[in-house]
């Protein structure tokens, strides 16, 4: 099956979705078809030996619509220019459209309603204004010059007309088709009407000339038009707001590498780089693939992948990853992975075809508009005939029809979904959390089960020694003898303990005669005494006494340790204890959690003493240990069977069957590899506050949907039945055309503006930060009230402050900013957001507001703020 991105031109409201989806699922070889208002997209599935891109695209054509290969420059059938940026395109032809259609009904509006306007508002209105369009006498010059006035309205507009009545034509109408028969419907009775004033002129009937000219609508056909593009532009407008977090991913992207070719360097746009190519970058630039270093050092801002705000040094043989920023040395690279494969276009990828799916409680809306569309056309024909049974004017029951066309809004139906994933899986990749699909949005906020894998996803993934126990030697001496037994090894634990030495200042005491036992242990000699280092059997096996230690043994088991034991010439001189410590966040992460109603089981292979240790210390409820990789899925499926809906967080790699298994399987720690298939969600940075911040932002997209469906479907259920009259018998009250036309252009940009407040969803981090400053006000204001008569111990306040800067444009920048402001008498910390164009600055003192602006102007920078 191969995936394809399509271009749709001509769409205007849910019904078009619809009809597009229809047209395409019944081609042969497709499915998974999903079409996306928001973006005039459509994503789907096809199986290229039975149907094709062509094939797919006469189908779009034959139900009304334009469609060709996303990025493939093909031309759209309609008019047949190429199709650009959609949201881009639609905001300049509206405006376009807006302003002049307004130049136009304005004078409309005054010539049909400057009567009114004087009596309502006491506007006086000139002589020359009467004189030309009041009184029956005038009624023909009243009425033609509203005609010609609203002419070119309807011509600006004529999209409406061209699209509605030819998707009437195809049996299936839509939004443009009320919008289009309910403004025409409005500029044809006008035109009757100047013919019945005509005659009734011709024939000295000045009643019926006078009873027509106080009932033409051609203020109506304008103003519905106009209304419906202003709704549609701030539509667009804000549109373009839910993709802002897709274009901030899409300018990481470098355009251009300098690579070495034939010995000589050469600047290439991106698209021809070609994996093996070596790729040389300098200060300040971004990485334009991954790659692994080949010569040269330097430090990498990787914040825009994994988050991580301090600078990673990379050397020979290190690996780089694209769209990072490169801020000390020169590097030469080796391009591995290049183009579509690079990770920021993986990423950009993902964030696009998630917000171009659809959740399953879409098809809902698919559904409604699917029929909803005819059912108001035969609502407004049903109440104008009934109207006309009951003795009301034909003006009256016309009116009545046009206010139903045209107040119905299939808008909002289809915009309820979209925008909302579209917003909510950008805000998430603004924060590293990639949510794949909208199916996967909608599955995680029902998620009852989290089970996590234990290594490196709730640890850092790496050992280290947590404890050191001399026993007849000093602690450095022990370290020493143990750093010389692990140097040469190539085991995990011997790495943590040559580094535990190296932090203490123990220089390993060089060794001969090595011999290690696989599982077991090693042996080695110098300065004429003997060394074993292993556990407590191997130790017993060369003669030593262990019985002395076992109460220790015990406890770094019950700690969830692994004790490393050292003797010296078959005695015991120490042991140290060693462990995969939880992350800093990871006992944060497991508590918000279990706030959340949800339970949180750990999976592990280790044996069920050292999960009960870390179960303890994360306060998880439940640990299933012992379980092989292969047996993960085993779990995940009992689970299931119990009735959970169960969330899988692990790397992606070796938990890939239980992630594929799971109903949601979150990717951990997979910042240079975010395509895992298994996968429907992947988590930039290793932190398991992303995990609990994807499943809040879940529930919070999903219930931001139920909120958009449930008021576009509540706007129809009242107004229809308002504009058809319903309340006119009782209450006198009966809607006009234009105001129908208002009340459908608010309901859909009400939905859009909705779907922004998504925008304000904090995540855990954020949350934690907020949380952690005011305990840091509500701690210090008091200790600001300690009496000066008493001791102090405390350390001066310290003074935070946020700096706008103007002028920074790269990492030099950036660093020459940093080290001015590091330099400043008082200052602790000081942190520079390059795109952000601000600084964090901590100081011991309060310094005013000139002295920072002298010191960024000494810089080369502005001061704003």
């Amino acid at each position: 099956m191969k995936k394809e991105k399509f271009d749709i031109t001509g769409m205007s409201c849910a019904a078009c979705s619809a009809r597009v989806t229809k047209a395409v699922e019944k081609v042969a070889g497709t499915q998974d078809v999903n079409v996306n208002l928001l973006t005039n997209s459509m994503q789907l599935s096809y199986d290229e030996s039975a149907t094709s891109a062509a094939a797919i695209i006469t189908a779009v054509e034959d139900a009304g619509y334009g469609a060709a290969v996303h990025g493939g420059g093909a031309a759209a059938p309609a008019g047949g220019a190429a199709i650009a940026d959609p949201v881009k395109k639609s905001i300049a032809e509206m405006k376009h459209r807006l302003i002049w259609s307004i130049v136009f009904l304005l004078p409309t509006m005054y010539i049909a309603m400057h009567v009114m306007f004087e009596r309502l508002f006491g506007l006086p209105v000139p002589d020359g204004v009467r004189a030309l369009f009041d009184g029956p006498e005038n009624a023909i010059v009243f009425a033609f010059s509203q005609l010609l006035l609203v002419l070119p309205i309807m011509y600006l507009n004529r999209k409406y007309y061209i699209s509605g009545f030819k998707s009437l034509v195809h049996g299936a109408p839509n939004m443009d088709s009320l919008v289009g028969m309910g403004s025409m419907a409005a500029a044809m009775f006008g035109a009757f009407a100047i013919f019945r004033m005509g005659y009734g002129m011709g024939h000295g009937d000045w009643a019926l000339v006078t009873e027509y000219s106080t009932n033409l609508y051609f203020e109506s056909a304008g103003m519905i038009v106009t209304l419906i593009t202003v709704g549609k532009y701030l539509e667009a407008r804000a549109k373009g707001e839910t993709s802002r977090a897709l274009e901030k991913l899409m300018d990481l992207a470098p355009k251009e590498a300098a690579v070495v070719r034939n010995g000589v360097e050469t600047v290439i746009s991106v698209e021809q780089l070609r994996a093996g190519d070596e790729v040389v970058v300098r200060p300040g630039e971004r990485i334009p693939a991954d790659g692994t270093v080949l010569s040269g050092t330097t430090s990498i801002d990787e914040s825009a992948i994994t988050g991580e705000s301090m600078p990673v040094l990379k050397q020979a043989g290190d690996t780089v990853t694209s769209a990072t920023i490169n801020q000390q040395g020169a590097i030469h690279f080796r391009a591995d992975r290049v183009g579509e494969d690079a990770t920021i276009q993986q990423i950009i990828r993902l964030v696009d075809e998630a917000s171009a799916s659809k959740a399953p409680i879409a098809r809902m809306a698919d559904k409604i508009a699917g029929v909803f569309v005819p059912a108001v056309i035969a609502i407004a024909l049903v109440a104008g005939g009934a109207w006309l049974a009951m003795g009301a004017s034909v003006e009256f029951a016309f009116s009545v029809a046009i206010c139903i066309l045209v107040i119905s809004c299939p808008c909002a139906l289809g915009l309820a979904t979209p925008v909302a994933i579209m917003v909510g899986t950008g805000k998430g990749a603004e924060n590293g959390i990639l949510i794949k699909s909208g199916e996967a949005l909608e599955t995680a906020q029902a998620v009852d089960t989290v089970v996590m894998d234990k290594t490196g996803t709730i640890t850092e993934g790496r050992p280290r020694i947590t404890s050191v126990t001399p026993i007849g030697v000093d602690e450095k001496r022990l370290l020493a003898i143990a750093a010389g037994l692990e140097q040469q090894s190539e085991h995990p634990l011997a790495a943590a303990v040559v580094q535990k030495a190296k932090e203490q200042g123990a220089l390993p005491l060089v060794m001969t005669s090595f011999a290690a036992t696989f599982g077991k242990g090693v042996t080695a000699q110098a300065d004429g005494h003997a060394y074993a280092a292993g556990s407590a059997t191997f130790l017993e096996e060369l003669g030593a006494d262990v019985t002395g230690i076992k109460g220790r043994l015990d406890a770094l088991a019950d700690d969830g340790a692994t004790p490393l034991i050292f003797a010296e010439d078959g005695h015991i001189i120490g042991l140290l204890g060693a462990a995969d410590e939880p992350k800093a966040t990871s006992r944060a992460a497991i508590e918000k959690f279990q706030q959340l109603g949800i339970d949180v089981v750990m999976l592990t292979g280790d044996n069920a003493r050292t999960a009960e240790a870390m179960r303890q210390r994360m306060g998880l409820g439940r640990v299933i240990a012992g379980v092989l990789p292969g047996g993960k899925a085993d779990e995940i499926k009992k689970l299931q069977a119990e009735g959970h809906r169960v969330a899988m967080i692990g790397d992606g790699i070796n938990d890939a069957p239980a992630l594929a298994q799971a109903d949601l399987g979150i990717a951990i720690g997979a910042g240079t590899d975010v395509a895992i298939e298994s996968a429907d969600a992947v988590l930039m940075k290793s932190d398991l506050l992303d995990a609990v911040s994807a499943i809040r932002l879940s529930k919070a997209v999903l219930r931001n949907i139920k909120e958009n469906l449930f008021w576009a479907l509540i706007y129809n259920v009242i107004c229809i039945p308002v504009a058809a009259g319903v309340l006119y018998p009782a209450f006198g009250i009966k809607l006009s055309p234009m105001v129908g036309a208002a009340a459908m252009s608010l309901s859909s940009v009400c939905v859009v503006l909705n779907a922004l407040r998504l925008n304000f969803f904090q995540t855990d981090h954020a949350a934690a930060a907020a949380v952690s400053d005011t305990a840091e006000t509500a701690i210090a204001a008091p200790a600001a009230e300690i009496s000066n008569d008493e001791p102090q111990t405390k350390e001066a306040d310290t003074m935070e402050k946020t700096l706008k800067i103007e002028g920074m444009m790269c990492a030099h920048c950036q660093k020459h900013v940093h080290d001015a402001l590091a330099k400043m008498d008082g200052v602790t910390d000081v942190t520079v957001d390059l795109e952000g164009g601000s600084a964090d600055v901590k100081a011991t003192r309060d310094i005013p507001q000139d002295e920072f602006q002298k010191v960024i102007a000494d810089a080369g920078y502005e001061l704003v703020g």
